[in-house]
């Protein structure tokens, strides 16, 4: 039986650095921050632009204040669906979900995310 030599012991700064190299978390977290950047962007938008263009042809002149007041016919209590704010929040989710195909598609394009639709060669 052969045996290796002992591996030289490392300190906790290296250990730290191997980590961080395997398992990208540097690159994760300049994702991760450019991530949260870009979608404040892209909510300001929806709030500041599209939720007024879209409020322009509504009898409220807003979106997110659009509502549906419901009665409990045996209670006479009133409960208020503010639908206005999702429909918002749904815009502001598909446009960011929109700008995530687009930069996969072009970082796909120059093979520095690997396709998972097509096939393996």
């Amino acid at each position: 039986m052969v045996s290796s030599p002992p591996e030289k012991k490392r300190s906790l700064m290296q250990e730290f650095g191997d980590f961080l190299k395997t398992f990208g978390v540097i690159g994760l977290a300049i994702a991760f921050v450019i991530g949260a950047a870009a979608s404040k962007l892209v909510t300001a938008f929806v709030n500041d632009i599209v939720n007024p263009i879209v409020g322009f042809f509504l009898p409220s002149g807003d979106l997110k204040t659009l509502h549906y007041n419901a009665t409990n016919l045996t209670t006479g209590a009133t409960s208020t669906f503010a639908y206005g704010d999702l429909i918002s929040n749904i815009i502001d989710f598909l446009i960011i979900a929109f700008i995530v195909f687009l930069a996969y598609k072009v970082l796909s394009r120059y093979k520095i995310v690997e396709d998972k639709s097509k096939p393996p060669k």
